[in-house]
């Protein structure tokens, strides 16, 4: 079958996904016949500046500070593979999961988590920051690619009348992307939770993506990439600690040692005893392919990649029996059921989480940078406010002088800088608070 023919069968093939998942806040037509609306979706993300920007950002391990840097790029690249084909083997439409997967973490500012926290305390005033709500911002709103009318001016009057949509994603694409959805403060079962997934502007969006949907109920694909995201980081952050030499695999059976490892477990797995833990960490630790040492050859580092395949394997396929079990065979797809993970596998996940927080997160010289980094963001956000627009860059010049009021200005400055890189947030720091630009 040739590419056209492929193409063409691909979008005549029934699926379990009706009008309303395919539908666009903005309608468009298709300009290339053939493709399905969730490979549109697949495509703008995979194109956007805000994807490729998250080359240059933090994911544990600064990128400059790595000659084989795992970046925030390369961990939703992972995560798009991951769950693309965990979605497939669910019934999921696997173009709309690894959108979704894509797209998870493109809100996600300079300096990663502490770039998060940074931002929060400068963005307090106007609603808080958070990076989910900020990967929403940026699909519906900030990644230029789709212009709305104004009300009453016909779109042949203008070529980009209006205000911009972002991506103009389907509602599907949007929904599964969205991990929490519920706003600052609506968490269905932790009102103190710092988690939320749209900032009080964009609400009339998130409220027509989630049209229909049980209220605080993530939609199945979502389950799937959030569980995604969880295999690929947990895994692939544990890798790049024993490359590194940060991971030391003796220290994991030493008592004292894994007293203080399980401590930090417990930010994961709150409701898990020590001894249980402790049996999670085990059943890995036990197995053949679980490193004893880790010297820096080929063998070793092919063994490393044999480790990574064996847990995303076994993590993935623990859930997908496990849903199976639970809901039987056929296409499982928006809120026609949950991802069941058996607790024994999200133990053994959360306990290589806090592998990774502890041994390379947590080390002395990743503390001492982080400090640098969230004086870098708190002065940037001071002097950008001071001297705004002028220091803005042009879309945000703009959007700052059509601000409605202090708050809506004050959000413009946090989207500037959480566009930022690491790199162009520490030149751009320099420049503007330098003896030449204070």
């Amino acid at each position: 079958m040739d590419d056209t023919a492929h193409r063409l069968t691909a979008a005549t093939t029934p699926t379990p996904y009706d009008r309303a998942a395919e539908a666009r806040w903005v309608p468009e037509p298709d300009k290339r016949p053939g493709r399905t609306a969730f490979q549109r979706d697949r495509a703008r993300v995979l194109h956007s500046a805000a994807l490729r920007r998250l080359a240059g950002t933090t994911q544990v391990v600064a990128p400059m500070r790595s000659d084989f840097p795992r970046t925030r790029l390369t961990h939703s690249l992972e995560c798009a593979q991951v769950g693309r084909e965990l979605g497939a083997a669910l019934g999921c439409d696997p173009d709309l999961v690894e959108t979704a997967c894509l797209a998870h973490d493109i809100g996600h500012p300079p300096f990663g988590h502490t770039g998060e926290e940074a931002l929060d305390q400068a963005a307090e005033t106007c609603g808080g920051f958070e990076g989910n709500a900020q990967s929403l911002r940026i699909l519906t709103r900030l990644e230029p690619k789709r212009f709305a009318p104004q009300d009453g001016m016909p779109a042949r009057l203008a070529p980009w009348p209006g205000r911009s949509v972002g991506l103009n994603l389907s509602r599907a694409a949007l929904d599964a992307a969205t991990k929490y959805p519920w706003p600052h403060g609506a968490h269905p079962t932790d009102p103190a939770s710092p988690k939320y997934g749209v900032y009080a502007d964009d609400l009339p969006v998130f409220r027509w993506l989630r049209a229909g949907a049980p209220a605080g109920a993530k939609c199945f694909e979502a389950t799937v990439m959030d569980w995604s995201d969880d295999v690929a980081y947990s895994t692939h952050d544990v890798e790049d600690g024993l490359q590194a030499g940060h991971i030391d695999p003796v220290a994991l059976r030493a008592p004292s040692e894994r007293s203080e490892l399980f401590k930090v477990a417990e930010r994961y797995a709150g409701d898990a005893e020590p001894e249980e833990l402790a049996e999670a960490l085990d059943r890995l630790l036990d197995k053949d392919w679980w490193p004893e040492s880790y010297d820096g050859t080929a063998r070793a580092r092919a063994g490393l990649k044999d480790l990574t395949s064996q847990l995303i394997g076994r993590f993935c396929l623990a859930a997908e029996q496990a849903t199976r079990a639970r809901y039987g065979p056929g296409p499982l797809t928006r809120y026609g059921a949950e991802l069941v993970v058996p607790r024994e596998v999200r133990l053994e996940c959360a306990v290589l989480k806090a592998v990774a927080v502890r041994y390379v997160m947590q080390r002395d010289e990743q503390a001492q940078l982080r400090a640098r980094q969230r004086i870098v963001i708190a002065e940037l956000a001071e002097v950008l406010t001071r001297r705004a627009p002028e220091v803005l860059d042009p879309v945000f010049a703009a959007m700052y002088e059509e601000a409605e009021d202090d708050r809506g200005a004050l959000r413009t400055v946090i989207d500037q800088i959480a566009t930022l890189t690491d790199a162009s947030a520490l030149a751009l720091h320099a420049r503007l608070t330098g003896p030449a630009g204070a």
